[in-house]
């Protein structure tokens, strides 16, 4: 059973929609016992970084995610999800994320010719192997919708970048922690190969 991480963010169905595509069993909770004992984790999210740690504190979310990650719970974050774990964002002066990985949410830079937020398909460059990327091809096209991005702190852990702007860090992997900028749920078949690469860990 794959637990969906209910913290009244935006665009929780369509992720459950794109599992169940999978032929994946998911259920959409903020139950602490349902998601600890959940097969794999999923943060997806769409919305304002301090209004969801906000709610995620409200909703005492914060410890079940931490030891989420901690039992090694292969975890992915989403949009808003993979920032959310991090330690701040530009969006929000003052607000503390998760802290489970290290690393700054920036804001995008202003670029003539180019809207903020960046809303679209863009193509990626894959780096140091990532295991949500298997079978994929070498650059392939997935959709964001985002005004702001990551900067790791440790390009280690980088598994994909994109160009908007500026140089994106568009996907994460440390350990049993995974975090996309872009939406696999609305990436076509490029998106769903990428669910399919989590849901077999």
């Amino acid at each position: 059973m794959i637990a969906i991480i209910d913290y009244d963010a935006g665009n929780i169905k369509s992720v459950e929609k794109a599992l169940q595509l999978l032929g994946q069993e998911a259920v959409i909770t903020r139950n602490p016992e349902q998601i600890l004992q959940a097969d794999k984790v999923i943060l997806p999210g769409v919305g304002a970084f301090g209004d969801a740690m906000g709610k995620i504190r409200k909703y005492g979310l914060e410890t079940v995610i931490q030891k989420v990650t901690e039992q090694e719970i292969p975890f992915l974050g989403i949009c808003l999800g993979l920032q959310l774990l991090f330690e701040s964002s530009d969006e929000a002066p003052g607000v503390k994320g998760l802290g489970i990985l290290k690393g700054e949410i920036r804001r995008l830079p202003e670029q003539e010719g180019y809207k903020i937020p960046h809303m679209g398909w863009n193509s990626l460059e894959l780096v140091n192997d990532g295991r949500l990327f298997r079978n994929l091809p070498e650059h392939p096209y997935v959709y964001f919708v985002h005004s702001y991005y990551l900067e790791a702190a440790d390009e280690g852990i980088v598994r994909a970048v994109t160009d908007y702007t500026t140089k994106i860090h568009a996907s994460v992997e440390q350990g049993n922690v995974f975090a996309c900028q872009f939406h696999p749920e609305k990436s076509s078949d490029v998106g769903l190969q990428i669910l399919r690469n989590f849901v077999e860990l």
